[in-house]
């Protein structure tokens, strides 16, 4: 084969090496894409809200979200009033890969006279979800939420760890 056959010859495969290697490229950052895609925005599944006092509460709120890793992660929810005030936020440092649906708790102070309250979950990607649960602190339960007050029939005592950082609600 002469130089100039060999060079046509070369010219062409790197013609079809560069589209078949343009075409992998974007297959591959589309595949990448999905991932985020399909991930969707965090939800909230479920919030108990436990009174411990005159305004101060301990609410469990579970969340589910398909974490796909660092990139894309349910990474904090939060309880807010009816004007938007954030009351509450639970940043969650790490993703669930493997803990689907999850439960976490934080301590908060809800203002005298407050009686509505919403918790929305945020995502790494989407960031908050429009999607919220509307919790009415006057109800014992409702879509998605449960109340539970001192004193009710439904007894909640508390008990606190060694370290007294953390506490576990248990059925008296």
């Amino acid at each position: 084969m002469s130089n100039r056959n060999s060079s046509r010859v070369f010219k062409r495969v790197r013609l079809i090496l560069g589209c078949c290697g343009k075409l992998c490229l974007l297959s591959f950052a589309f595949a990448l894409s999905l991932g985020t895609v399909y991930a969707g925005e965090a939800e909230v599944v479920r919030a108990v809200f436990q009174q411990r006092g005159a305004g101060d509460w301990y609410v469990s709120t579970t969340l589910r979200h398909a974490d796909t890793g660092w990139k894309h992660y349910a990474d904090a929810w939060r309880v807010v009033d009816e004007k938007g005030a954030v009351l509450g936020l639970r940043t969650l440092y790490h993703p669930h890969v493997d803990e689907q649906p999850f439960t976490r708790s934080l301590s908060l102070r809800i203002p005298q006279g407050v009686d509505v309250v919403f918790v929305e979950a945020q995502d790494s990607v989407h960031g908050w979800n429009a999607q919220r649960i509307r919790v009415d602190l006057t109800k014992a339960r409702g879509e998605g939420f449960e109340v539970r007050r001192e004193g009710n029939s439904d007894q909640f005592s508390q008990r606190h760890s060694r370290a007294g950082r953390y506490s576990v609600f248990e059925r008296a």
